[in-house]
């Protein structure tokens, strides 16, 4: 691996989902419910559909629309709820995958657990601290396969990444620089009226344990992840995948201490969330800092010719992306590769190409399901991630650095801050 020729190159990871074929047990039948039927439950699930041997049996979705459309997609012998606690009741599920809003994360996945089922959970684990918290005592408590949906953890070529800074190829590394830019100028989600919910959702059900609001479509759909009331915007939506990476690649530690500055400056429409923030973090051992913008879609440069990168607008923009710093050098990286550059080198740098790893993760799912394959991640690693990027919102929205108790998941001296950690559920939905 060390004496590889700095040359483009490609990196094939994981297991093809046709793979499975040709390893024992892996026909064994295995029953999918899909709770949450927008378009990331519908395009995971869909992989694992792929998976010899596996059915999706049974849909649910509080849009009856969208829960048809995916019933029909299924096939037949699919059932279709509006109510997940109805899907949860169909005793021939072996596993559910949750993709609903955040805000919903905790209590399907719990009561999924609690149901016997395997789960498989969307990223960010969940709204809150106490929330994520909840979730990783009850995957102890039942002992059931719990595997969220970080897919980079089965994304070869950042372990590859991850090996390479472990045998100090580029040294000391004591700073680590994480992006997510996009560009939604000039008005964002945009805005619309409170009005009554069409008749084919349950409203109620749907904000479940958020407050009680007004209908408004801007608070359904993809847009809901700019509501604080069910998500917490760029910094839990696509920050956690590289929060986790960081994890995987420096170790698996939690900041000390947490500083933010931002606000919502440009974009005009509803959203509640920043639309520009900055948060520093400090590691045992290292800094990190997290860049966000959704009024500018550069993010970095370092990007290779002829590399296509996911969301780019120009030929040379790179929108996300991690830099890890070090003594000798630095390496770039992001879900479809990375590049090593040497300090003092002239030369260009080693480029190693990959994909996207959700079709991989979804097929490792079912394989740990039929006992093939050991998790590569569980509910504490995305636990732990999510709740980086909890804080970051946090400090954002206190104006003041905090510090992080990892061992009581508290922050200390400071009550505002600390309250902002959880919330209690709106009845009669509870988390036990």
């Amino acid at each position: 691996m060390n004496n590889m020729p700095a040359t483009r190159r490609s990196l094939l990871g994981g297991i093809a989902a046709s793979s499975y074929l040709s390893i024992q047990g892996a026909n064994d039948a295995v029953r999918i419910g899909l709770i949450g039927c927008g378009g990331r439950g519908l395009y995971v699930s869909g992989f694992m559909a792929k998976v010899p041997g596996v059915a999706i049996a049974a849909v649910c979705d509080v849009h009856t629309a969208l829960a048809e459309k995916a019933k029909a997609r299924a096939g037949s012998g699919c059932s279709a709820y509006q109510d997940f606690r109805k899907l949860l009741e169909q005793r021939d599920l072996d596993a559910v995958v949750v993709a609903t809003p955040d805000h919903w994360h905790a209590i399907a996945t719990i009561r999924a657990l609690e149901a016997g089922k395997a789960v498989y959970v969307e990223k960010p684990l969940a709204h809150n601290v106490r929330e994520g918290r909840a979730m990783l005592e009850a995957a102890r408590r039942t002992r059931k396969l719990a595997l969220p949906g970080t897919q980079h953890r089965s994304a070869a070529h950042y372990a590859e990444a991850a090996r390479r800074i472990a045998a100090g190829e580029i040294g000391e590394v004591r700073l680590v620089r994480v992006w997510n830019f996009s560009n939604m100028l000039p008005n964002g989600i945009g805005r619309a009226p409170d009005s009554a919910p069409p008749p084919e959702l349950d409203w109620d059900l749907y904000l479940g344990p958020a407050p009680m609001r007004p209908y408004n479509p801007r608070r359904h759909g993809p847009t809901y992840r700019w509501f604080t009331d069910y998500a917490g915007g760029t910094i839990t939506d696509f920050g956690v995948h590289r929060f986790d990476t960081v994890h995987q690649i420096m170790g698996e530690k939690s900041p000390l201490s947490v500083s933010a500055a931002g606000g919502r400056f440009a974009l005009n429409d509803m959203g509640e969330m920043p639309d520009t923030m900055t948060v520093t973090y400090q590691y045992p051992g290292y800094a990190m800092v997290y860049e966000m913008s959704n009024i500018n879609g550069f993010g970095s440069g370092g990007r290779q010719p002829g590399v296509r990168y996911y969301n780019a607008r120009t030929t040379q923009d790179r929108p996300h992306g991690e830099a890890y710093y070090g003594t000798k050098g630095t390496i770039l990286a992001d879900r479809i590769g990375y590049e090593v550059y040497m300090e003092g080198e002239s030369k260009p740098p080693l480029r190693v190409d990959a994909a996207d790893a959700t079709s991989l993760h979804a097929a490792h799912f079912i394989a740990c399901i039929r006992g093939l394959e050991q998790p590569r991640s569980d509910l504490e690693r995305a636990h732990r991630a999510t709740n980086v990027a909890h804080l970051g919102n946090i400090a954002y929205l206190t104006g003041r650095r905090i510090q992080w108790n990892e061992k009581e998941e508290s922050i200390p001296g400071d009550r505002e801050a600390d309250a902002l950690l959880g919330r209690t559920p709106r009845k009669p939905w509870t988390l036990a």
